[in-house]
């Protein structure tokens, strides 16, 4: 009988994108969501809520591999130790994917702890165990530089470097650990080029002919970005590292027609 893959975080940006693609292989698929859904073509969907812990024994029933996209502001860490609590009641044990951001043991924000926390709690399970950590996906970047680009002055941290990616490159990845065995801290991956937030604005910018003032200004608790805390070539772990094709230019020239 076919692997049988749980997706958390399944109806989401990169959950649904890994839904998609496990869809194509020989495997069966579930999704964990907090709303009910009808089946879709190879695809069971369990309701269930993560952050209160309910439905997750239904969820990880008979699961081969775990693939754990689910995310929110807060509540990470309480979420992945619910997951994991009914995985390891499990007779067979899981393997437990989790994905995790490039810099989260350098980048002090609350959204970075919050997914150290998580990832400390899928490492020390006791479960088979993979962690990708990955940069920031371009469609989370488009969609705050819409917003910021409403303003005729849009005030940007000053050399805030990133190496963003896209979700899809993400996606194909995370399959890819998924159907492989349990690997441990898996290299991480980034997109092909380093930029900083303020030229990755302009770029948007130029692409779509729109005219604003670009005001890079010092913020303060950006030392370790600024330091590279959120590339893959400034981590400190020495297990290697990977990059994606597409660019930021390339990603908005398919977005908005113009390649």
């Amino acid at each position: 009988m076919p692997k049988l893959i749980l997706v958390t975080g399944g109806t989401g940006n990169l959950g649904s994108r890994v839904v998609r693609r496990l869809g194509e292989r020989d495997v069966r698929v579930r999704v964990l969501s907090r709303r009910p859904h009808p089946a879709g073509e190879g695809v069971e969907y369990v309701a269930g809520d993560l952050a209160e812990g309910t439905g997750l024994d239904e969820a990880v029933a008979g699961a081969d591999v775990i693939v754990h996209c689910a995310s929110a502001p807060r509540g990470d860490a309480e979420a992945a130790q619910h997951l994991v609590r009914a995985a390891l009641a499990m007779e067979t044990k899981p393997h437990l994917v989790y994905i995790s951001v490039v810099g989260v043991d350098g980048v002090g924000f609350g959204y970075f702890r919050s997914k150290l926390a998580a990832e400390r709690i899928v490492v020390n399970s006791g479960l088979p165990w993979s962690v990708l950590r990955a940069t920031q996906f371009y469609d989370y970047i488009l969609n705050g530089t819409r917003s910021m680009t409403r303003l005729p002055v849009v005030p940007v941290p000053k050399d805030f470097r990133c190496q963003a990616i896209d979700v899809e490159e993400v996606a194909d990845r995370l399959v890819e650990v998924a159907l492989g065995p349990p690997s441990g801290r898996v290299p991480d991956l980034g997109g092909p080029e380093v930029s900083t937030w303020a030229d990755m604005v302009r770029d948007y910018l130029r692409l779509t002919h729109r005219r604003r003032l670009v005001l890079a200004i010092p913020m303060p608790g950006t030392r370790a970005i600024r330091d590279g805390g959120l590339l893959v070539a400034g981590q400190p772990t020495g297990n290697g590292g990977a990059a994606g094709r597409l660019t930021w230019t390339g990603f908005l020239a398919r977005r908005f027609g113009n390649g």
